[in-house]
């Protein structure tokens, strides 16, 4: 396909985003109520007017039921709610308690009684716990559940794993950087494919792996802002895309008609912990303060409210580490005979070798024995001290214009960073990460029974992460000059075959990784109801920009094989990348859908829809994106391709993807819903960096091997042009799911 044919995919589906008028995600922040008016023997109430007042902020919707008696009013904010019916010669229905969550149809049938319509019968009653009408397979993690389950941590995404088919799939470690926060696979899909929206707009991470949000702090902060979240996992409809795995709506607290408000501090220390096996003396010391208020109100009753909430972390850890270290003969110089034990010089020393045992701790534990002969290692217990500091915030402020329209905008801002030591105590990670998401939706009611909202966003993650030394080490120890200590690897002790390998020196191997991804967001969803139908219509478009400065060893980093050869200064291998470049990725993905949802029977609802996705590929601004092609024959050019893209085809134009669900109450008692469905998913690829910032011609590493100071100290320069594979096809998950459901 032509440029010129994605150009005019592109202005077409502009322009059906202003024939509906504005942007999509009605599913993704509201919840919808339909159901039946009937009266007495059962027979449909046709031209009763229906209406559907928040209890919270006071705005009312109303619609009049149609010849069968059916209404269905859409797009309403989730929380608690009260449905009335009226028709001249009927006593009026009122229906209270119904607490409206994330992406919910209530069905709320109501029967009319003969008499005033003056008079009143009022039943309070919770909604159904089952949504019979609903074929998309979802759970809700509801305002009670988030408030009072307990979390340590208080990071409200462990409560995800409350929903069958999901686990958490972090590897937290103390001494890895790779991602923040909690990662989860959800019915078998990796954790990549999930998508997290915040109000409706992408709520991003940034890290050198992952982009699913998080803190420093490996939680996810602001639970007290957090209103419900749903999680669907399978046959979601069709405005519902990006990616393929789960779909994670997140809806934060609003202001209501009443003020609301909290203060909270969370405590722990070291004051009743036990003592670790390997801490040496005392407990190591522990301090961890969660702490931040939140409230709520309205600024003018039934119109304008504003809600607010901060949430504090501060932690101290000193972090139990046993480092497997050279010993004090090693430090000399001096290692022992394998067979006999005897300490003796080693060949071929090179002296300034010895400025490197600098960069472990000195030994204060027990040396290491390989049948009863000493190794030339010895141990080092040590409690180095973690540091996270994390702050969250959050607002949100909702208006109702009038009764046609209604805006809400919401910032969010999370900003942390985060010093962990390394397995070697004299060395940590400096990690920052600054995640932003602001949004703002306009709902407008052309009539009871066409709403269209209209979203824009954006979403900005910066990542970064450093080198912390504790120590100070002399320039002279740097294999890139000017830049700091590099790395070391020791296979093992006195001899490759001795005891456990020397604990790695010197910093983390991506020091000085950058990382700044931006998301521009639009959308827009119009939704129609006529008769049994329940159209859906919207595009959706999002502007990526991704700078990535994620080159690994910059520094520089040794391996050796043993602590002999370490001592003669002959590397099995040094990688370095003398000249890391930042680069500029850039990306513009879209979306039109078409669904249509028919209540065949009362308790039968089919939907059917389409859902286009493409993307124009993975870019960089200044033409310095590198790839390997083949050529006719099929064998790799060394010569590699340099240009605008990555890919020498993009595969990303014509992604189409048919859903269809059903579901059904086979008992009509609201009680047992029967789903099924078929569709395909695409996940498109916005996360390469990763793997391209570490080619050549720009942050390609150079290998060498042999005597460390026939190579050192590297002047920093430009590698050669390298290589890269093209032609990535965007992934595709066919899934056909059926489940039951009962209360």
């Amino acid at each position: 396909m032509s440029k010129h044919r994605v150009g005019a995919m592109v202005v077409l589906a502009v322009v059906l985003a202003l024939v509906v008028s504005s942007e999509c995600a009605p599913a993704q922040v509201t919840a919808a109520i339909s159901g039946r008016v009937e009266d007495a023997s059962g027979a449909a109430v046709g031209g009763a007017n229906v209406t559907v007042k928040s209890l919270e902020t006071g705005a009312t919707r109303s619609v009049t039921t149609d010849e069968t008696g059916n209404f269905s009013v859409l797009s309403l904010p989730v929380g608690s709610h009260e449905v009335r019916a009226e028709r001249a010669g009927f006593k009026s229905a009122v229906r209270t308690g119904i607490n409206l969550s994330v992406g919910q149809e209530a069905v709320v049938n109501l029967r009319l009684e003969v008499g005033n319509v003056t008079q009143e019968v009022t039943v309070s009653a919770d909604a159904p716990l089952i949504d019979t009408t609903t074929a998309s397979v979802s759970g809700l993690v509801n305002e009670r559940q988030v408030k009072e389950l307990p979390l340590n941590g208080r990071s409200f995404d462990n409560l995800i794993t409350l929903n069958p088919g999901s686990i958490n799939y972090s590897l937290k470690s103390p001494n890895t950087s790779t991602s923040n926060g909690n990662t989860f696979s959800v019915g078998g899909r990796r954790p990549l494919e999930n998508m997290f929206l915040l109000n409706g707009i992408e709520y991003t991470g940034s890290s050198q792996l992952s982009v699913t949000p998080g803190g420093v702090s490996g939680d996810l902060l602001g639970i007290d802002a957090v209103r419900e979240f749903n999680v669907m996992t399978g046959t979601y409809s069709a405005e519902y895309g990006k990616r393929a795995g789960a779909q994670v709506s997140i809806v934060t607290q609003s202001g209501t008609n009443q003020f609301h408000g909290s203060v909270f501090e969370f405590l722990r220390n070291s004051a009743l912990d036990a003592r670790n096996f390997f801490d040496q003396g005392d407990v190591a010391p522990f301090r961890r303060n969660q702490f931040g208020a939140a409230a709520g109100g309205p600024l003018k009753k039934d119109r304008l409210f504003l809600f607010g909430n901060y949430e504090g972390f501060r932690h101290r850890l000193g972090v139990s580490n046993v480092t497997v270290v050279p010993n004090q003969q090693a430090r000399q110089g001096l290692l022992p005979n394998p067979t006999t034990g005897v300490y003796a010089p080693v060949t071929g020393l090179r002296p300034e070798m010895l400025g490197y045992m600098s960069f472990w701790p000195q030994p204060n534990g027990p040396e290491l024995l390989v049948n009863g002969i000493p190794t030339g290692a010895a141990l080092s217990y040590n409690s180095p001290k973690q540091s996270i500091n994390e702050d969250f915030g959050t607002v949100r402020g909702d208006y109702n214009v009038r009764d046609q329209d209604s805006l809400s905008v919401a910032y969010t801002i999370d900003d942390g960073d985060n010093l962990t030591p390394l397995a070697d105590p004299l060395f940590g990670s400096f990690t920052t990460l600054r995640a932003q998401v602001a949004s703002i939706r306009h709902t407008h009611i052309f009539s009871p029974r066409v709403v269209n909202i209209a979203s824009a966003g954006f979403s900005r993650s910066a990542f970064g992460l450093d080198s912390f030394a504790f120590s100070t080490f002399p320039a002279s120890t740097d294999f890139v000059t000017g830049a700091g200590p590099g790395g070391i690897i020791i296979g093992g002790a006195a001899t490759s075959t001795g005891a456990a390998a020397i604990t790695s020196a010197g910093p983390n191997n991506a020091a000085g990784s950058r990382n700044r991804r931006n998301l521009f967001t639009y959308a827009d969803g119009l939704q129609i109801s006529r008769g049994t139908h329940q159209i859906s219509l919207g595009v959706w478009f999002q502007r990526m920009q991704d700078n990535e400065n994620i080159a690994s060893r910059r520094l520089g980093q040794a391996t050796f094989t043993s602590l002999t050869t370490f001592l003669q200064g002959t590397t099995s291998n040094f990688q370095v990348v003398p000249t890391a470049t930042e680069l500029g990725w850039r990306s513009l993905f879209g979306a039109w859908y078409a669904e249509d949802s028919i209540r065949l029977r009362r308790n039968l609802t089919v939907r059917a829809g389409i859902r286009h996705e493409f993307s124009t590929g993975w870019n960089e601004a200044y033409g310095r994106a590198a790839n390997y092609v083949t050529d006719a024959q099929g064998l790799l050019v060394t010569d590699p391709l340099v240009g605008n893209s990555v890919y020498t085809k993009n595969n990303a134009r014509r992604l189409f993807s048919p859903r269809v669900a059903l579901a059904w109450d086979p008992f009509g008692k609201g009680k047992t819903a029967i789903r099924a469905g078929f569709g395909t998913y695409y996940t498109l690829i916005d996360n390469l960096a990763f793997l391209l910032n570490a080619l050549p011609p720009n942050n390609g590493s150079a290998a060498y091997s042999g005597a460390l100071s026939s190579f050192t100290p590297i002047a920093k320069g430009v590698l050669p042009p390298g290589s890269c594979g093209p032609g990535i096809p965007q992934p595709c998950t066919t899934f056909a799911p059926q489940g039951v459901e009962a209360a």
